[in-house]
Order: C-alpha cells, then structure tokens, then sequence
C-alpha cells in the first residue's frame, strides 16, 4: 500500500505547465528502420513456398484420392469377379449335385437290373437242372421201356418159332384169318362161322402188339368192355396168343346169339 504523499493532494495548487512547445511530436519519436523491400521480398518468396505447399498438398490430395478411387473401383471389380466366381461355383456345385444324383439314380437301376437278372439267371439255371433232370429221368425210362421191349419182342419172335405151327392149326380150326391193320404194331383177326344164321358174316378185332401188354383197339361187332379186359388179363398173365384168339371167338360167338 502506497503512503500518503501530501504533495499529491488536490489541495496544493498546480506547478505551472510548461510552454507550449513548436516542435513536431513525431519528429521526436526515434527513427525506426522496418527495412520493407526486405519484408516484402520474404513475404513474396513465403508466398512462393505456401503456394507450392498448398499445390502440391492439392495434387498430393488428387492422387491419393484418384488412387483410393482407382483401389475402390479395382476391390468392386474384385467382388463383382469374385461373386460371378462364386455363382459359376453354385451352378457347377448345382450341376455336379444333380449329376451325382443322377449317377446315383442310375446306379440304382442297374442294381436293381442286376439283381432281377441275376435272379431270372438263378430261376433258369434252376429250371434247366430240373428239366435236364427230368430228360435224363425220361430218357432212362425210355431206354428202360426199349429194353423191355426188346426183350419183350425176342420172347414173342422166339415164341412165334414154336406157336406158328400150332397157330396155323387155330387159324384153320377157328376159321379165323390175319390181316394187317395199317399200322406196324397192330393185326386184324377176322373170324368167320361166328352167326349161326350167317356163317359168312364176319367178326373182327384188332390188337396192338407194341406195348408191354397185349391191348384190342377196336371189334366188331361190338363187345363188353369187361369182358375183353379179363380175356386180355389172362393172356398177359400166360404171353399165349392162342387163349386170347378162343377167348375173343367166344365172346363173339355169344354176341351173335344175343
């Protein structure tokens, strides 16, 4: 805090001012030298150098903004080839799917083709073992039955060497008469003297001689069938021709009275 000081005080009176003086104000200010040209030169050689700064920052700003547009339009392209790619795989994963599905499918059916004619084979195999069994089975009947009837045939020619006399005694005794019947195995016997109203009225029948057994196909006149089974009966059970020759005239003889 400053003191009081009573040469301060409004009270005293004022020291006279001094005399106007004639002199300029600023002629007693110092000369100052600013040195302008100078001050002008580097403000115009600063301008230089900010407007090359600001120019190349402008062009620095261009390229890198005409680059991040040239990068942005190379990454769009990217995607966009990208994408294409992927859709190109979609549809090559979707064609691939659908051919493996077919291929599947297809694979199925031939299975299923191979089983069915596996199992055909299988039946035909089956059904070719059975039938060449029963061919063998057939054809060893046959030669059994060739057999037999070899045999069969060698005992009635070496029974003929014996019968033919006594046969021929019958045929006259019998009034009887041999004909062929048309066919290999059979003979027709025809009596005559059968009818004692007609003794030129024929009777006849005819005997197949091929089987195992002697067996009459046809007569006439007309016989019953039972009686010419047990006339045959006993002929098969003897081979003796000559039973079946009596046997037969009787039952014509009795058909004639009849």
């Amino acid at each position: 805090m400053s003191s009081f000081d009573p040469s301060l005080s409004t009270t005293t009176r004022p020291s006279p001012l001094p005399p106007p003086s004639t002199t300029n104000l600023a002629d007693s200010l110092p000369q100052i030298n600013f040195d302008f040209d100078s001050l002008r030169d580097r403000m115009s050689k600063f301008t230089l150098k900010f407007d090359s700064f600001i120019e190349s920052g402008r062009k620095r700003v261009l390229s890198e903004r005409n680059q991040f547009r040239l990068n942005v339009a190379e990454l769009q392209e990217d995607h966009r080839m990208k994408k294409k790619d992927i859709e190109i795989l979609q549809l090559k994963t979707s064609s691939y799917q659908q051919t493996i599905a077919k291929e599947a499918a297809e694979t199925r059916e031939m299975q299923q083709a191979i089983a069915s004619l596996t199992a055909q084979r299988d039946r035909q195999l089956a059904q070719r073992d059975s039938l060449r069994q029963q061919i063998e089975a057939a054809q060893r009947e046959i030669e059994e039955r060739l057999q037999k009837q070899r045999e069969h045939q060698k005992k009635l020619e070496a029974q003929a060497r014996y019968n033919v006399p006594e046969l021929d005694f019958w045929v006259t005794n019998l009034c009887l008469r041999i004909e062929g019947a048309g066919k290999e195995d059979r003979l027709k016997f025809v009596y005559t003297h059968v009818d004692e109203k007609d003794w030129e009225r024929e009777a006849w029948f005819e005997l197949a001689m091929g089987g195992r057994e002697y067996d009459v196909k046809h007569c006439r006149p007309k016989l019953e069938k039972d009686k010419v089974e047990r006339v045959l009966d006993r002929v098969n059970e003897t081979r003796e021709l000559v039973g079946l020759l009596k046997g037969m005239r009787e039952l014509f003889v009795e058909a004639m009275k009849s």
